[in-house]
């Protein structure tokens, strides 16, 4: 089965509007790297555009109506956006899910030590990464470092041209024979991950100067000390500190257009953010909409979806519950029949067919570049184990929507069958027996610190994510 690129049918309106979004998709990239600064993003970007506080509506006990707009934020780390439709909730709502964390190193909560003259910061790797792309590329380190009287310290280092990076070392080759015989799994050991953020010590007085009278130039510790002491002057932050903190370190450097064509982009957390910004431009850009529709956008997927804002928590069910009540239609019922005849789309990227791993893939179920909003029916591994396998009536009704909105779209797997494998949010919510399947952009080495996609998917998943939103309207009661 032939699939079409989406570039062959865009006019010079559509390629002009394609490029359009991509400069704004960019310039989301840019400010968000990590799960709170896209939640910061998206409330900003929410409130400019009507939407209020669920918070803030039950304190001051709103009644809400068809038209309003609605947030909820959970622990500055997930987020879901709600558009009230004039259908009453239990017909349904139309749900998109993406997810907006991404493979990083962490720092550890007792991470700064010093070996023989430098100073490291302790990380623990988050998700599934290749080790060995996080040595010797500039890295930078983005997050929150909570002090004990409440103050919250916001850090972003490495992404402005005047700011430091940071890196972490590998064996030259010369020495490298053992290590190059290891596995690639191997040959970098997590442990090994060890973030260089110094090398100056402290000085402590004139006498302590190289070569003076012969006294001793190495204090103990005394790059560390020197690291402490520009957090204090600079942040305000203690050793200690580091225990009530949440940072990341993030490749450092913006997104850019990759291709002679500038057809392509080149960014950290493709996965999943290149589903995420085009679902929730999406959400804002509906007009006159008859089911209610929700945007989510949670933590924790690459790790299981686990946690107080991963997926499995039930933070999401008690926000519609609210929004029910807040509507005068809340029971425990209306809520039950409101997820059982949901639609969703799990907004979630597939592996884009790489010619350079032909082996790794099977060619007529890959998602190719260019050619539009990639479906999976199922993810899981082998077997399908671990996988939400999508209903056929629930595809058919989709591709009737797409088909009359002029989306492009493919299907695919993730790899060989005995080879690929991966998850994503959708078995989650459909546990509430709702449709759901799993619809987001091809992605080029996945997972890697630099992803690709093709602007002309991105373009084509705001296409379809609005469409979905507009008209999906399957039942199953």
């Amino acid at each position: 089965m032939e699939r079409i690129n989406a570039w062959n049918t865009y006019d010079l309106e559509a390629q002009k509007a394609c490029n359009s979004f991509a400069k704004d998709y960019m310039a989301f990239m840019d400010q968000s790297k990590t799960e709170r600064e896209c939640v910061d993003y998206f409330v900003n970007e929410a409130e400019k555009n009507g939407y209020r506080e669920l918070g803030q509506l039950i304190r001051e006990g709103a009644a809400l109506q068809a038209g309003d707009k609605v947030y909820s934020v959970w622990m500055d780390k997930s987020l879901v956006l709600f558009r009230i439709g004039k259908e009453p909730f239990e017909n349904g709502l139309n749900i998109i899910g993406a997810h907006i964390d991404s493979p990083r190193l962490d720092v550890k909560q007792n991470p700064l030590f010093e070996d023989t003259g430098i100073a490291y910061l302790d990380t623990h790797y988050y998700g599934g990464i290749k080790k060995y792309q996080y040595v010797t590329i500039p890295l930078a380190l983005h997050g929150v470092v909570i002090k004990k009287s409440g103050e919250t310290v916001i850090v972003n280092i490495g992404e402005d041209e005047d700011d430091p990076v940071f890196f972490v070392s590998d064996l030259l080759p010369h020495l490298a024979q053992e290590q190059m015989k290891k596995p690639a799994a191997s040959a970098v050991e997590g442990e090994a991950l060890d973030l260089i953020v110094g090398s100056k010590p402290l000085v402590i007085d004139a006498e302590t100067k190289a070569g003076r009278e012969g006294k001793e130039t190495d204090a103990k510790d005394a790059v560390k000390k020197a690291i402490l002491s520009i957090l204090e002057m600079n942040y305000g932050i203690s050793e200690e500190d580091f225990e009530s903190a949440e940072l990341e370190i993030v490749p450092a450097g913006r997104s850019r257009e990759a291709g002679f064509d500038r057809s392509m982009i080149l960014a950290y957390g493709q996965d999943d953010r290149a589903c995420a910004y085009p679902s929730f431009r999406a959400h804002l850009e509906q007009e006159d909409i008859q089911r209610t529709s929700v945007v989510l956008l949670v933590d924790k997927e690459e790790i299981g979806s686990v946690g107080a804002t991963g997926m499995q928590s039930r933070y999401f069910e008690n926000a519609l519950a609210e929004v029910m009540n807040l509507c005068g239609c809340y029971s425990e019922l209306a809520l039950r029949r409101t997820l059982a005849n949901s639609c969703m789309l799990s907004s979630d990227v597939s592996a884009a067919f790489d010619p350079g791993y032909k082996s790794a893939f099977e060619s007529k179920n890959s998602a190719y570049f260019g050619k539009g909003l990639s479906f999976n029916k199922f993810t899981g591994a082998r077997g399908k184990s671990g996988s939400n396998d999508a209903n056929a009536e629930y595809i058919a009704h989709l591709r009737s929507i797409f088909e009359e909105e002029d989306v492009v779209t493919q299907t695919s797997e993730l790899g060989r069958v005995d080879v690929g494998g991966g998850g994503t949010i959708a078995y989650i919510l459909a546990l509430y027996g709702m449709n759901v399947i799993d619809c987001g952009v091809p992605v080029l080495s996945m997972h890697s610190p630099w992803e690709a996609i093709s602007k002309a998917d991105l373009f084509e998943a705001l296409k379809g994510y609005k469409a979905f939103l507009k008209k999906a309207s399957f039942r199953n009661m």
